[in-house]
């Protein structure tokens, strides 16, 4: 009984950090789209990203709307989990890196965000950053928990229980 309540809790957990991400990227796509020549202005401001401004202004909302769809769906759930991770570490080290070398910061971030501090935002990314952590952890985790129950030690060796 312990262990399908912990893996109602794990399930849990995970479900609840998916969609909040999906409406944190649902937020900020759309905050981005409707304010897309204010973001592509903000990115052409950056010497860093300027290049790029027009292919970027485009890509980060998709790519934010897309991983919103892939983390509501489970088969899915886990690469869209690495995605996010992913995106919002190159979100937290464009901050970091803009702080440490730019004169000029500024933001493409959409909506109430990008009223935030610097110093807020980095700690804000950072706690997203854990949320995709621990998502990822107790996703991997489950698969290793339900797998160990069907297996028995024997000489070293694990046999399955199961009927092959």
């Amino acid at each position: 009984m312990k262990t399908g309540i912990l893996i109602y809790k794990r399930w849990a957990i995970v479900e609840t950090i998916c969609y909040l991400y999906s409406i944190l990227f649902l937020y900020t796509a759309s905050s981005k789209l409707m304010g897309l020549s204010d973001f592509k202005l903000q990115m052409n401001r950056s010497e860093f990203l300027g290049p790029f401004a027009e292919w970027i202004a485009w890509m980060v909302p998709l790519l934010e709307i897309v991983l919103a769809i892939l983390l509501l769906i489970k088969a899915y759930r886990l690469a869209a989990l690495y995605g996010s991770l992913i995106l919002m570490t190159f979100f937290t080290g464009y901050i970091a890196w803009m702080l440490r070398f730019s004169d000029h910061i500024p933001c493409s971030c959409g909506g109430v965000i990008s009223s935030m501090g610097w110093e807020t935002h980095l700690v804000f990314n950072a706690c997203w950053i854990a949320l995709a952590l621990i998502g990822i952890m107790l996703w991997e985790n489950k698969g290793k928990k339900s797998t160990s129950k069907n297996t028995v030690q024997s000489k070293g060796k694990p046999k399955t229980l199961e009927k092959e």
